[in-house]
């Protein structure tokens, strides 16, 4: 099936003309849309479709595709709609090759080989994954060469020349080279990148294998600016996408969509010839003849294999890796590199040491008396993290990453945010390192959290709500990178927790692992022995992998994570990940995820905003899929009742999603005699969250079942 797609460009060699591209969102706008869609692309010129399958969370793709995937989802289209529509289209007569274009958690829902075979079968040809870079794509792409269907390998600006030789080398039928750093998307009165012919001859001088240039073409200027930078096809996705957007009517959509297509490429109407016969471009740039069929192989010669520097182990176990667009690729490995530096200088140790004046560190282990006695069985502590400046374990990772981005050269600070305390130690570190703050946050937590929104913007960081999907962590997650993804050069990105691509979950762990050494050095001087068991809440997972990590080796000490069960995992409303999930692949990283069948994020809630998230770090998802660490649930009722215990037997208010962790371990230490100890990472201060548990008590239903009724 590969083979169409070869024959293709070599026709379109041989007329000296050049491919036309054309990308589709199936389920869209309708779920019987589809395939008069696909059959006038063909009509006006298409020699090539991609079908962008349906995702909840389009991480490379800009508001116009984004818009086209929540409205397929919604109308209920997933893969297998999908191979349906290529079926219906190829009854019909559809000659031209398509390409199933989209991401990877989808296909895992599906079944890799199942999904690669039924897509032979339906009569496609071939996909281009964009989170599924080729070092992670080795089972997908020998999938894809048993069944002769093409693995399209993507190009970005800022592809390293040995990334360049690597992604050239297996490329099978064509490479996607995309035009500009940043989300899918054209515009009109935008230039594409001038920089594009000099991109085109960087990638043509280690290949013959065509090249198709993407993102940002808008109409026939732009297209005839792309061949003449060398490009043998172009590709038009957005701009279809809001033709069809603004005529709703199929019929009418389908005539605007072909009479765009004959427009750009000039259909029937004898267009102009590239001037390629004699091997040379109109630019005068020598071309380098195809040669067809490709080679196959792995890699084409041994000396252009990547050697992988392997700074820091990428995965845990079968978790984490670095599923993400081609253009993250290198920063990432700039983000690798300089961490794999930093941690082996003592100079840069110091750095993070001084900072502990500031961050208030080492903070204290208390023993929490009137909480043991009311327990009536191990000794309770707890590691207050809530005494930390900004009132949280947030500003240890915010504090190391600080002092990375500045050893990086970065200006600019951007961070997610769900519960604000993250949002909040990042705007605190950037005020004080004089650093640019933007924090993306779901809109609904922005609601659950207006006093930390404040705060925010009371340190000078700027605070952008996220109006799309769910409104809350994971979509705060999905701006902050593709935000990051259009600014590099000057950008950092601080992620807050310990999820993301590789090697974001070690840097977070690297920076919070503080808590758990000094647990190790506090209860040696206080009881001359290592804790029974330690016990975090878990999200992401930052304060829980800080507490546990320096305890992985010691087998006495129990390692127990709290999710939040919200309504009750036997409701589709929890955010209970390890407990309910499947493995999958979001935000970058391999791990356990709370989706539906199809591999679309499903809402996740939680009364606590921190940990409303359909994810948890791979680090967390090997800890439990080994069986060293366990992990329970509390539900939003146990939260409330361990928020009011602790505050009214301590006098001490802790956050809501430290109040999960207050439950288990609670639990826990009724269950072991006295003689043990049980210390619970109180990972945050309550103050945040007294609104939102005042707003819950006037509700009488509520203060009934909790038996406080301070707010009647």
């Amino acid at each position: 099936m590969s083979e169409h797609l070869k024959r293709v460009f070599a026709e379109k060699k041989e007329q000296d003309q050049p491919a036309f591209v054309t990308f589709l969102t199936a389920g869209f706008p309708t779920r019987d849309a589809t395939v008069p869609l696909m059959m006038a692309l063909e009509a006006g010129g298409a020699d090539i479709i991609e079908l962008g399958v349906p995702f909840s969370d389009p991480i490379a793709d800009g508001p116009t595709i984004q818009r086209a995937n929540t409205i397929a989802i919604e109308n209920n289209v997933h893969y297998s709609d999908c191979l349906e529509y290529v079926r219906q289209a190829r009854k019909l007569g559809l000659k031209v090759p398509v390409i199933f274009m989209g991401y990877y958690n989808p296909l895992i829902a599906y079944g890799e080989e199942l999904a690669v075979k039924d897509a032979r079968e339906a009569g496609a040809n071939g996909y281009i994954i964009v989170d599924l870079p080729p070092e992670e794509a080795i089972k997908f792409r020998n999938i894809c060469q048993e069944n002769s269907m093409s693995y399209v390998p993507l190009i970005a600006p800022s592809t390293s020349i040995d990334r360049v030789k690597f992604l050239t080398s297996i490329a099978d039928s064509f490479i996607y080279v995309v035009s500009k750093m940043g989300v899918t998307g054209s515009s009109a009165g935008v230039a594409i990148s001038a920089s594009l012919p000099e991109l085109v001859a960087r990638i043509r001088a280690f290949t013959p294998v065509p090249l198709a240039v993407g993102f940002g073409v808008d109409n026939r200027t732009h297209f005839e600016f792309v061949t003449s930078a060398g490009s043998d096809a172009v590709v038009v996705g957005s701009k279809i996408i809001k033709l069809v957007l603004d005529n709703p009517d199929i019929e009418k959509a389908s005539k605007e969509v072909e009479y765009f297509c004959r427009e750009i490429t000039l259909h029937g109407q004898n267009p102009p010839p590239l001037g390629r016969a004699n091997g040379v471009a109109k630019n005068g740039t020598a071309k380098v003849e195809p040669v067809l069929p490709i080679p196959e192989g792995e890699v084409a010669k041994p000396e252009l294999q990547v050697d992988q520097p392997g700074k820091l182990p990428s995965r845990f176990g079968l978790f984490g890796g670095a599923y993400v667009p081609e253009s993250l690729v290198d920063c990432l490995s700039e983000l690798e590199a300089a961490h794999a530096e930093a941690i082996k200088d003592p100079e840069f140790w110091k750095e993070f040491e001084d900072m502990f004046g500031y961050i208030n560190r080492p903070s204290q282990l208390y023993y929490a008396e009137r909480l043991t006695e009311e327990m009536g069985g191990a000794k309770i502590w707890l590691k207050r993290e809530d005494l930390n400046h900004t009132g949280s374990h947030k500003i240890n990772n915010a504090v190391g990453q600080i002092l990375l981005a500045k050893r990086l050269g970065k200006t600019r600070i951007i961070a997610e945010t769900g519960a604000g305390q993250h949002g909040v130690a990042t705007a605190t570190v950037c005020a004080k390192f004089g650093l640019q703050c933007d924090v993306y946050m779901g809109a609904e937590d922005v609601r659950r959290q207006e006093l930390n929104v404040f705060r925010i913007k009371m340190l000078g960081g700027n605070v952008i709500p996220v109006t799309a999907g769910s409104q809350t962590l994971k979509d705060a997650v999905n701006e902050a990178m593709r935000e990051w993804v259009t600014r590099l050069e000057d950008t950092h990105y601080l992620i807050g927790s310990a999820i993301g691509p590789h090697p974001f979950p070690t840097i977070v762990r690297d920076f919070q692992r503080v808590i758990g050494r000094e647990i190790k050095s506090q209860m040696q001087e206080k009881a001359g022995k290592l804790p029974d068991a330690v016990v975090a809440c878990v999200g992401g997972g930052s304060n829980a992998i800080g507490t546990f990590y320096d305890f992985i080796g010691d087998e006495s000490v129990r390692l127990v994570g709290v999710e939040a069960g919200g309504h009750g995992v036997d409701t589709d409303l929890h955010s209970a990940t390890l407990t309910k999930g499947v493995i999958g692949v979001v935000h970058g990283a391999s791990s356990y995820i709370i989706q539906s069948k199809e591999g679309q994020l499903v809402p996740t809630h939680s009364i606590s905003a921190g940990l409303d998230y359909n994810s948890v770090g791979p680090e967390h998802s090997h800890l439990k899929y080994t069986g060293r660490a366990e992990y329970i649930v509390a539900d939003d009722t146990q939260a409330l009742k361990a928020f009011k215990m602790v505050t009214q037997l301590e006098g001490i208010i802790p956050a809501l999603e430290s109040s999960h962790g207050l439950w288990g371990g609670m639990q826990l230490a009724k269950t072991l005699p006295k003689d043990k100890d049980v210390v619970i990472c109180l990972s945050g201060n309550g103050a945040k969250d007294v609104a939102e548990v005042l707003l819950t008590l006037k509700d009488k239903k509520w203060a009934d079942k909790l038996d406080w009724h301070v707010a009647q």
